[in-house]
């Protein structure tokens, strides 16, 4: 049994969720998205609730139950509230400025590197280093803060230059001192 799959999702004010066949779709304000669930899920929507349910015992439902229930909440929260991924730029003379659907960034090049906003995401820089990415789509959101890094060629040894700031991501050598072991040189952390 999912774990995941038997919870239900609530359905908040300002947001219609309606089934079609296997087409889901929800609306809010701040847009329109549909899914299409998968022959082997049951969706069922009450008053303000949807309920996942798998039909059968089989693999495959039991597989797609937690998925589907994942996806189908995220379409509901991105439709009411949105996504929004902020990144720091780190590095002497990097930053990056909005200019209608592209990205201006400057990373040491002897260019600036334009960055095309795909559609349904929105890109501001509120400051010279900081760069919110936000849209209706969690995969989307993700996937275009993702694709910042390989913009800039990484170094192993430095610490990397676009990061979340909640997940800071640094390399950096470990003081020795009485409350370090012997054994700790140097302390990484790895943002996921």
């Amino acid at each position: 049994m999912s774990r995941v799959g038997k919870n239900p999702i609530v359905i908040p004010d300002g947001v219609t969720v309606t089934l079609d066949g296997n087409k889901l779709t929800t609306k809010g304000k701040r847009g329109e998205m549909t899914y299409l669930t998968a022959d082997e899920i049951e969706t069922i929507i009450t008053d303000n609730e949807v309920t996942i349910k798998p039909i059968g015992n089989g693999r495959r439902a039991r597989t797609m139950w937690g998925t589907t229930r994942s996806l189908v909440e995220n379409m509901v929260v991105g439709v009411s509230e949105g996504f929004t991924k902020t990144l720091e730029i780190q590095g002497v003379g990097y930053k990056a400025q909005a200019q209608g659907k592209t990205l201006l960034l400057s990373l040491g090049f002897s260019h600036d590197v334009n960055f095309a906003i795909p559609e349904g995401i929105e890109i501001k820089t509120p400051q010279p280093t900081q760069i919110d990415v936000s849209g209706t789509d969690l995969q989307k959101v993700g996937q275009v803060a993702a694709e910042f890094g390989p913009t800039v060629r990484q170094s192993p040894t430095r610490a990397r230059v676009f990061v979340m700031p909640a997940n800071i991501s640094s390399a950096k050598k470990a003081r020795r001192s009485k409350d370090l072991d012997d054994d700790v040189r140097y302390q990484i952390v790895q943002s996921p």
